[in-house]
């Protein structure tokens, strides 16, 4: 990547973000959040300099440097994506921390954040601006679809399909073939043994709708 990246969200998965950039030698421009608070704030030499909206630092956006969003609320993160690429023809980068696994038969889409450890395996799609935490597993021809989380360390198992907007907690594990409905949520440490349907929410071993 020969352009710096400005990184949307100063907060956990915003530090997450900054260290998996400076490990690949990525220059990070600066963080970008809406908390007052963290504005000043400096991680290393690298500073929080405004606004997500401040225009000043999104008039570099483009041309001169990428950007990666990093904030863990769905919706906030879908209003940014989308001002980004409709305002500013801009689409976030990917983070891929240099220690996961990645098939060179899978494919990986943009603005996605792959963390420590992760695994994806020959002929699997992961969609884009998806959050794909610590030692998570994602098995072989399993289909990811856009703005999706996968808990630290979920197993997804093979021919999985898991639709626009699933959350996985921490530790579920998805046995082989299941399809998780859009915007559904499966609780932490749940093993999933049958299709959840969109917008339900999951528990258990088995999991159960709740």
């Amino acid at each position: 990547m020969e352009n710096p990246v400005l990184i949307f969200g100063a907060g956990d998965l915003g530090v997450q973000a900054l260290d998996i950039f400076r490990r690949n030698n990525v220059l990070v421009y600066g963080l970008l959040d809406d908390h007052k608070d963290l504005h000043g704030k400096e991680f290393g030499d690298v500073s929080v300099l405004g606004d997500t909206d401040d225009t000043g630092f999104l008039s570099i956006i483009g041309s001169k440097c990428e950007a990666f969003v990093a904030i863990g609320e769905r919706s906030v993160r879908e209003r940014l994506v989308e001002a980004l690429t409709n305002d500013y023809k801009t689409m976030p980068v990917n983070a891929i921390h240099d220690s996961s696994i990645i098939s060179d038969m899978a494919a990986i889409g943009h603005g996605n954040l792959i963390s420590a450890r992760v695994v994806i395996g020959a002929k699997s799609k992961i969609g884009h601006h998806c959050l794909v935490q610590t030692a998570a597993v994602v098995d072989t021809s399993v289909e990811v679809g856009d703005f999706v989380t996968i808990g630290a360390g979920a197993i997804i198992n093979d021919r999985v399909k898991l639709n626009n907007g699933v959350f996985i907690g921490s530790g579920a594990i998805i046995v082989a073939g299941i399809e998780i409905g859009k915007n559904a949520r499966v609780g932490a440490g749940s093993v999933v043994v049958e299709n959840v349907p969109a917008g339900a929410t999951y528990f258990g071993n088995p999991a159960r709708k709740i």
